[in-house]
């Protein structure tokens, strides 16, 4: 969700983008992960939906309305993150930054996955950004006005807009093409679509791939989530 002025928690009492979409993905990750085998000859993927607002190699993720995604030290999350405490970085509560931020963990996350657990599991770890899917339930809580121009904005000003269905046939490619079985990949069909566009592997910011702050990202929500952390490789 983006756009609400008010901090919403889940029951844990975490902060809700963070809980939905990190703690959440990272949880249901682990859970999934004894269930992935190969089947009929394919080997298993686990793909992280991405966005362009969380690499600030991007345009997308310099924009700093209201911040770029930054982590900081983990400060938030260290020090238990429950209210008052809502941002990872342990800052003033910023419900954009904080959507930003909780992608930017499901990004370095999965490539922490791949790190960990490609080698002893063969299970392929990527993240993609399919494109700005502008028209769906994300800005429901946004102001109306955001709403009706943001869709416009992104298919006329930064061009960065893509249909649901166009975004789901990428999210499919990924999944399942064979053309997408290297892991450990950010996939993206760049941040301006151009017709006919192919995918590449796109370089990440040193935010999404600096291995201590992910370690450190990986047993801190470990813990919150209730969960053994799974031993680094030597």
């Amino acid at each position: 969700m983006i756009g609400i002025g008010a901090i919403c928690a889940s029951p844990e009492g975490y902060e809700i983008s963070v809980a939905t979409n990190h703690f959440g993905h990272f949880l249901l990750s682990h859970l999934l992960l004894p269930m992935l085998s190969p089947w009929n000859g394919q080997v298993p993927r686990l793909i992280t939906l991405g966005t362009v607002t969380a690499n600030s190699e991007e345009f997308g993720g310099k924009v700093p309305i209201p911040a770029p995604a930054d982590l900081g030290e983990l400060q938030g999350l260290k020090a238990g993150f429950r209210w008052p405490i809502a941002m990872i970085d342990g800052k003033g509560f910023k419900p954009g930054k904080a959507y930003k931020d909780s992608k930017l963990c499901n990004m370095i996350m999965n490539r922490e996955f791949h790190r960990r657990l490609h080698a002893p599991t063969g299970v392929v770890f990527n993240t993609l950004y399919p494109g700005c899917v502008a028209e769906t339930g994300l800005f429901r809580y946004a102001p109306k006005l955001f709403r009706q121009i943001f869709p416009w904005f992104q298919k006329n000003i930064t061009k960065g807009y893509v249909s649901q269905s166009l975004a789901g046939e990428r999210v499919a490619q990924v999944v399942a093409d064979p053309a997408f079985a290297q892991s450990g990949v950010h996939w993206s069909w760049g941040n301006r679509q151009r017709e006919g566009a192919t995918a590449f592997a796109q370089a990440l910011s040193p935010r999404s791939s600096d291995i201590a702050r992910a370690s450190r990202l990986w047993n801190l929500s470990a813990a919150m989530v209730g969960i053994e952390a799974v031993v680094e490789p030597a």
